[in-house]
Parts: structure tokens; sequence; C-alpha cells
């Protein structure tokens, strides 16, 4: 589904990825884990056409998007939830949602409205809410529900569970596993460590902009290397 090869990237003269490997089979949760600066953001704004990288390949579904622009990247279905939500706050719930087709899934939006609507019932009760006036993780559900609306074929999730209680962090990624069990590949790139080694099919950790450890995720939760010299736990 999706081939991360060689990949650097960076912005100017200030390289962030050195060289980086990453592979999202058809059908899994990949968990992407690392702290913050290790280059997780950055990656995922090339993967998503919002910065060019120097070199390596970007493959998604056979074709190369390295060089694509951000829209022919969305149309193609991969979509990317973006860290802090990026919802528009002065819009209505329903609207955020609409919003979410403008590219891909405009055909089906009825439909797919009411798919999200089914997945999110808090959404319906807030249609003609200002999206702004919810709370954080009712406004988690909008953000992954546009990008549901976008039907996607390999859904980027950055960093979803933050600012998120304990209580509203279990439901989410129960969320994320159900969507993963109806045929959704999915990248979760994460702080969550144990979190997303529970639901994910594989995990990699990445460190100074390259991956440091990667391998299935019920055997990297055992890893005493992932706890100690990746993510500084004990």
């Amino acid at each position: 589904m999706l081939e991360v090869t060689n990949l650097h990237a960076g912005y100017g003269p200030f390289a962030v990825l050195h060289g980086l490997n990453l592979t999202v089979p058809p059908g899994e949760i990949v968990a992407l884990l690392g702290a913050n600066g290790a280059g997780k953001t950055t990656l995922n704004r090339a993967l998503s056409g919002l910065i060019r990288p120097t070199a390596g390949t970007i493959t998604f579904d056979g074709t190369d998007i390295t060089a694509a622009r951000h829209d022919s990247i969305v149309r193609a279905g991969l979509i990317h939830v973006p860290e802090g939500r990026k919802i528009f706050p002065n819009l209505t719930v329903r609207d955020n949602l609409l919003l979410g087709a403008y590219l891909r899934g405009r055909p089906n939006r009825t439909r797919n409205l009411a798919r999200v609507l089914d997945i999110f019932p808090r959404l319906a009760e807030r249609l003609t809410q200002l999206a702004g006036s919810m709370s954080g993780g009712e406004q988690q559900m909008l953000a992954i529900g546009r990008g549901l609306m976008a039907e996607p074929r390999l859904l980027i999730l950055d960093e979803p569970s933050l600012g998120l209680s304990p209580i509203l962090t279990e439901e989410l990624f129960a969320l994320i596993a159900r969507l993963n069990a109806d045929g959704l590949a999915i990248l979760l790139v994460e702080q969550n460590v144990m979190q997303s080694l529970a639901i994910a099919h594989r995990a990699s950790v990445i460190e100074h902009g390259g991956i440091a450890l990667a391998g299935p995720a019920a055997e990297l939760a055992d890893d005493p290397g992932l706890k100690t010299a990746y993510l500084g736990l004990t």
C-alpha cells in the first residue's frame, strides 16, 4: 500500500529525515513511534505532499508520488488527519464534515456522512453546532470523521490521542481498531506507546530522522530496547 524508501527531507538547509524506510501493507495498522523532534511530523508532511523530499521515493499503491501535489495525493486516497485536528472552528460540524469530501468522495458524500454519524453518534447530535465550541474529544472525532468523508484507502492519524483524557484515549484506540477491522489501512503516528502497540500489526520507532527499530508490534512490545534506548521509558 505504502512504501517509503531511503527518504531524505527537511526545511531549507535543515535536514530532518535521513534515509528513512517504512512500509504500510494493505489492511494493516502500522504504528510509528518516537519522541518529539524525531521526525514524525516531517514524514507526514512529505507523505502528504506538503514538503518535497530531497532524496528517496514514496510509492502509494504502486505509483510513485514522491513529487506529486498534495491535492493529487488526496485524490489517490492517502488521507492525513493532522496533529492538532485543524478543524474549522467557525463552521458547523456538518460543514466541516462535508469539506472532507471536497476533493475525493463527493459523489458519495450523503452515504459517507451517514456512515460517519453512525460511527460517531455524538457528532450526529451536534451537526449544527460550531466546531470550535466542542470539547477536545469531540473535535478529534470530527477530524477523523472529516478524513473518512474522503473515502481513504490509507489513513494517516497524527498524534490522535494528544490532549485527550485516559477514558477518551481508550475510546479512540478502540475506534481505530474498529476502522481497521473494516479493512482500512492506517499509519498511526503516536507517542502513546503501549496502546499503539496493542492494536497495531507492525511498528517502527523513529529516532533522529531514521528508523531505529522495526518489527511486529507484539515483539516490539516485549523488546526491552524499545522502552529504554528509544523511548526513555523504564
